[in-house]
């Protein structure tokens, strides 16, 4: 792949972190919250509901879909507010729920490996999620951190990756996206003129229905190096 690309964008969720024990732990963090604090409510209430309630309150309010920090909040206000709570509950079940979010355990390589691609590339992270790099703790080493929520726009759309490439400065042509998603980060920014490489952890094919392959397609962040070298 040439000429070496001037910036990396990375995805988050899967690409730097297994994403599903996080909220699953995040989620059980709510339970207990609303259990000690709410014992009533927390009896009509699991996480199967509150699942089911933030995808309803999504298909009626399309627009605001994409923000997951205010579909999981309105979301659990109205839960709280139809079972005769205060909605505020939802604001305070957010707070336990996003900082259990943020205590994320890097996949093995992750940690070296973008000490040593920052030391080499601009870096940048885009995530359809609400994890924050900063609170995290590995946001010095992203010159941009965007989310979809920042930017009004969730992945695929290809303006999601535009809108990186401009926040750095740069043509799309110019920044390599690096996800796991084969839609949302391989179709997506490829749409939109970027290169791209495939965080393929698990071993897939890649399906034709998501167009052509990506650029690059790597195991984990160490391949993703030896193959920029």
């Amino acid at each position: 792949m040439t000429p070496v690309p001037l910036a990396i964008c990375f995805d988050l969720d899967d690409t730097l972190w297994e994403v599903q024990p996080v909220l699953r732990r995040a989620e059980a963090r709510v339970q207990a919250y609303l259990e000690a604090e709410h014992p009533q409510l927390a009896q009509q209430l699991n996480p199967e509901a509150m699942f089911a309630a933030r995808r309803t309150l999504a298909a009626e309010v399309p627009e605001r879909a994409h923000d997951m920090t205010w579909l999981r909040t309105e979301a659990m206000r109205r839960l709280a507010a139809h079972h005769g709570h205060d909605p505020m509950i939802g604001d305070r079940a957010f707070e336990v729920f996003i900082a259990a979010r943020h205590e994320v355990e890097f996949y093995p390589e992750v940690m070296g490996a973008l000490t040593r691609l920052a030391g080499r590339f601009r870096l940048a992270s885009f995530s359809n999620g609400n994890a924050c790099v900063h609170r995290i703790g590995i946001g010095h080493h992203f010159e941009v951190t965007l989310n979809a929520e920042s930017v009004g726009r969730a992945k695929p759309d290809p303006e999601v990756y535009l809108t990186v490439a401009r926040a750095l400065g740069i043509s799309p042509t110019a920044l390599l996206h690096v996800g796991d998603h084969p839609e949302n980060d391989i179709r997506g920014a490829a749409e939109a003129g970027c290169r791209t490489a495939w965080v393929n952890r698990r071993g897939l094919s890649w399906s034709a229905e998501f167009g052509p392959p990506p650029d690059l397609e790597v195991t984990d962040l160490e391949s993703l190096m030896a193959q920029l070298a």
